[in-house]
């Protein structure tokens, strides 16, 4: 890693930082779930403006996610989504800041009530015990062994088939995985950029992929015939690159009425010019919490982005 580019990494984890403090100040039950979203990523772009930081380069990385109880990710409201969030609910909340296509990933949990504040305890201190052996030279496997023992030590499960990531420019899900449960991987952190993302549940400690699909992401660029997925593609290669977008971002900067958003998505789709992000889910009437921090490992330091 070069030090400009752990610099852009450390200035997305500034922003990032800010737009987390606002989110967890204005976040409150009964607010709609797409309000919720609108203020998180406008925050983004006005915390920008108002300071130097951003210097114009600083954008969501990914829509922001606001998956409640059993989901556990990949929710993000679409432009007429009517739901509110309540008081007994938990809400995950996972957003990213890319400056310059460097990337700082984060997630928390939200709980008004308090009925499951044990389980945000327990991810969340399995994010503060990882994140405390994260270093240059840890076996991956130990990181996800630990992550695990504190879980379960707690009285919940991790999720097994959700991992945390490397992170690398314009691509939020880089290798290596960093499992959630002890492995036998021996491969060792190098220098880099990588987030951690325990998940605990009172479930099976399994997601499976649901049928809704509100975000997508670039895969390739191929010829397309028809006008309304060449209008798409051209703008997501353009504007978001490989990174993550939302339906409701298209509809905006396109105008296009929701059957020719459709037929676009679907050809796109269907020439694999893009892949969706359905949404995960435990089984039904179980929770999920979530906690997730990136950081970076250069010159032999470890630094917590956010």
């Amino acid at each position: 890693m070069e030090k400009e580019e752990a610099e852009k990494y450390l200035l997305a984890g500034k922003i990032t930082k800010k737009v987390v403090a606002q989110a967890k100040k204005s976040i409150k039950p009964s607010q709609k779930l797409l309000e919720i979203a609108l203020n998180i990523e406008k925050s983004i772009f006005d915390i920008m403006a108002k300071g130097t930081e951003g210097k114009k380069k600083a954008f969501p990385a990914f829509p922001v996610n606001l998956s409640i109880n059993e989901n556990a990710a990949h929710f993000t409201p679409d432009s007429a989504c009517e739901l509110v969030l309540e008081e007994n609910q938990l809400l995950k909340v996972d957003l990213g800041v890319q400056f310059d296509g460097y990337i700082c990933d984060t997630a928390f949990s939200l709980n008004f009530d308090n009925s499951h504040a044990k389980m945000i305890e327990a991810a969340e201190l399995a994010l503060e015990n990882a994140l405390a052996i994260a270093k240059e030279g840890t076996e991956i496997g130990k990181i996800g062994a630990e992550i695990e023992k504190t879980i379960k030590g707690k009285g919940f499960n991790p999720i097994q088939n959700l991992t945390g990531h490397g992170l690398a420019r314009f691509e939020q899900h880089a290798s290596p995985s960093i499992p959630n449960i002890a492995t036998t991987n021996p491969k060792k952190l190098a220098e880099g950029a990588f987030a951690i993302e325990p998940f605990a549940t009172n479930g099976e400690g399994y997601v499976k992929e649901g049928q809704q699909s509100e975000i997508f992401a670039l895969d390739k660029v191929v010829p397309i015939r028809n006008n309304y997925a060449r209008q798409v593609l051209e703008l997501v290669s353009k504007k978001y690159e490989t990174l993550p977008f939302a339906l409701r971002w298209i509809e905006k900067e396109l105008k296009l009425p929701e059957f020719q958003r459709k037929v676009a998505i679907r050809e796109l789709l269907r020439a694999g010019c893009i892949k969706a992000f359905p949404v995960l889910h435990e089984e039904t009437g179980k929770i999920v919490a979530q906690a997730e921090k990136s950081f970076i490992i250069f010159e032999g330091k470890t630094t917590v982005l956010c």
